[in-house]
């Protein structure tokens, strides 16, 4: 038998918005995990005591906000909407169903304006991590770091061209001081100091409509002008520790070792181990997070064979005569250690000139082969045997399931 439609539209109870929403709601592990009084005092010298009309609660404002990222409300106008008719919504900013609902020019002008020029995000954020550490559901013991690309809102054909001299390494001076200490040991005259016209310039692409942004142009990815979110999480529950903008034509590798150490300074972690993209697998990175006993295992890109020239991995490192033999038994001696801390090694032009590998090893126009090896490519090394562990092998799969999943669930959940 067919059941009556009913129409209870207009019935009046009494109950209260608490009765209303689930106990297993997100929203309440939330207000029972998270403490957000300290909002509050962050918030309160951006507000004037003494006059002026009373403002939205800061809490309730970050809490709208929040709503938004949790449930992907990108559009202002469509979170007031949502929270006034969303119980649970009203629940978790503390309104009753007959209170009024911010309107959503609040929520714009307060972040476009109160709050711009300021680091309140970045502190309430900060602040979080911390409580997530304190219920430990943060380790910081272990750290997965990616980047992923985000698209400007600037045409990529609407650009100017500058010239720009290319900003020294971050790292120059202890490359320089490594370089000197090389040479000395190898007998060789120290270099020139470094000047100024020596820097070389680049020729770069600035938007005329988001200047702040960066060309990207990278295999696999799409080009134009774009900014990089570089984001941290841990490996315990993935829970975001870190992330950081830059444009989109900054390396992955050059804010890494700055970010880590915020992390530590800010959270007290003690970092055991780190899981990489092939982006930061870089000498001076390896170098530093060996020094500090992080186990790492990143990735590493495979090339294309571009010619047909003998690979370097048929060249053999002979570390007691600091020299390379080739696949025939040839041995390349140390020549020289340039700027970059490159160590050249040479072969005799006369052993090549009778070799049957002579025309596969190097071009036609070069008398003899070369191979470089960097002052620091011992600690490359390192990583490279870090990942072939069982240790490294199980580091390295959990990325799937916790930076790149990050980066999914930001793109496909919340906008």
């Amino acid at each position: 038998m067919m059941g009556a439609l009913k129409n209870h539209r207009d019935e009046r109870v009494s109950v209260s918005v608490e009765e209303l929403v689930p106990q297993d709601h997100f929203l309440r592990a939330i207000e029972a995990t998270i403490s957000f009084d300290f909002i509050e005092e962050k918030l309160r010298p951006y507000y004037c005591e003494n006059n002026g009309r009373p403002s939205i609660h800061p809490i309730v404002l970050f809490k709208m906000m929040f709503i938004g990222y949790f449930y992907g409300i990108r559009s202002e106008r469509q979170l007031e909407k949502e929270i006034k008719t969303n119980i649970a919504y009203r629940w978790f900013l503390g309104f009753s169903l007959s209170d009024t609902i911010p309107d959503h020019s609040t929520i714009s002008w307060n972040r476009r304006t109160r709050f711009i020029h300021t680091n309140i995000f970045e502190e309430i954020f900060d602040e979080i991590v911390r409580q997530a550490t304190e219920h430990r559901m943060v380790g910081g013991r272990a750290l997965m770091t990616d980047s992923t690309h985000i698209k400007a809102n600037a045409n990529k054909n609407k650009f100017v061209h500058k010239y720009k001299k290319e900003k020294a390494k971050f790292y120059i001076d202890e490359l320089e001081a490594a370089v000197i200490e090389d040479r000395k040991v190898h007998g060789k005259k120290e270099l020139k100091p470094r000047e100024e016209s020596d820097t070389p310039t680049k020729k770069t692409r600035i938007s005329t409509t988001d200047p702040d942004s960066g060309f990207l142009m990278r295999d696999g990815k799409p080009n134009g002008f774009h900014f990089l979110d570089h984001r941290t999480t841990d490996a315990k529950y993935n829970i975001i520790t870190d992330t950081y903008v830059t444009a989109g034509n900054m390396a992955d590798s050059e804010p890494y070792l700055a970010r880590l150490q915020a992390q530590i300074d800010k959270f007290g972690f003690k970092v055991e181990a780190v899981a990489l993209d092939a982006g930061y697998f870089t000498s001076y990175i390896c170098k530093k997070l060996s020094e500090r006993n992080i186990f790492m295992v990143m990735g590493y890109r495979r090339f294309g064979k571009r010619n047909k020239e003998v690979p370097k991995s048929q060249f053999k490192y002979v570390e007691e005569m600091n020299a390379f033999a080739c696949p025939m038994g040839c041995i390349l001696e140390y020549a020289t250690t340039d700027r970059e801390g490159y160590r050249q090694y040479k072969s005799k032009p006369e052993d090549c000139a009778v070799c049957p590998l002579r025309e596969v090893c190097f071009s036609k126009k070069q008398k003899q082969k070369v191979i470089t090896h960097h002052i620091w490519e011992k600690y490359k090394d390192i990583a490279r045997k870090n990942k072939l562990t069982v240790t490294g092998k199980k580091l390295y799969k959990v990325r799937c399931s916790t930076i790149e999943r990050s980066f999914a669930d930001a793109k496909e959940l919340h906008g």
